[in-house]
């Protein structure tokens, strides 16, 4: 059973550790800067490839090491995600994260992450995040592919016109939610 908690994490407000350099770490990137082109990261690695290197120029605001990760690289960090292909390396983030409570995730590693990265769907504010635990990265890649057809391009119009006729609303939360779901009930065409 999946008991994943699913959050959203405001990334330019929390440091984020990225350890790696190559395809996987850039991949590994860019899921984080689509999501927040103004994030707060550090990325360490022994060596860089050049598509990231040249891919980094774009965010000054972000700090790159290129040498072997130090434990005091975990300094002020809430996150960490590593994208190497060094085992024991890995080890040794997921043990220094646990002793000072840091989330960790692991690029393929599932058994070492407290997080999973998942497929995201954006179509404006709209965000959907898609989980299959960890189990089949590639279904969660299509279930997107999938999302991103199906949802309209007007939905995020749909979305600030709600936010408005939210803000409009009097009287206490229950009665917004009634009002809210009997008017959402009329735009996505079903009832709840």
């Amino acid at each position: 059973m999946n008991q994943l908690f699913p959050i959203f994490i405001k990334l330019n407000q929390i440091h984020t550790l990225l350890v790696g350099g190559g395809k996987v770490a850039l991949e590994k990137f860019e899921a984080l800067a689509s999501n927040d082109n103004a994030l707060n990261l550090t990325i360490v690695a022994k060596e860089i490839i050049p598509e990231f290197a040249q891919l980094l120029k774009e965010y000054p605001q972000i700090d790159l090491y290129v040498r072997p990760f130090a434990s005091e690289d975990m300094i002020n960090k809430q996150l960490v995600i590593a994208a190497t292909n060094n085992m024991e390396l890995n080890e040794q983030l997921r043990n220094l994260t646990r002793q000072n409570n840091i989330l960790f995730n692991a690029a393929d590693k599932p058994e070492l992450c407290d997080f999973y990265l998942g497929s995201i769907v954006k179509k404006g504010n709209l965000k959907i995040a898609i989980s299959t635990n960890g189990k089949s990265p590639t279904i969660a890649k299509r279930l997107k592919e999938l999302l991103n057809d199906l949802l309209p391009e007007e939905i995020d119009e749909t979305l600030s016109l709600m936010s408005t006729y939210r803000d409009q609303l009097k009287g206490d939360f229950e009665f917004k939610v009634k009002k809210l779901n009997e008017h959402t009930k009329d735009i996505l065409g079903h009832e709840r």
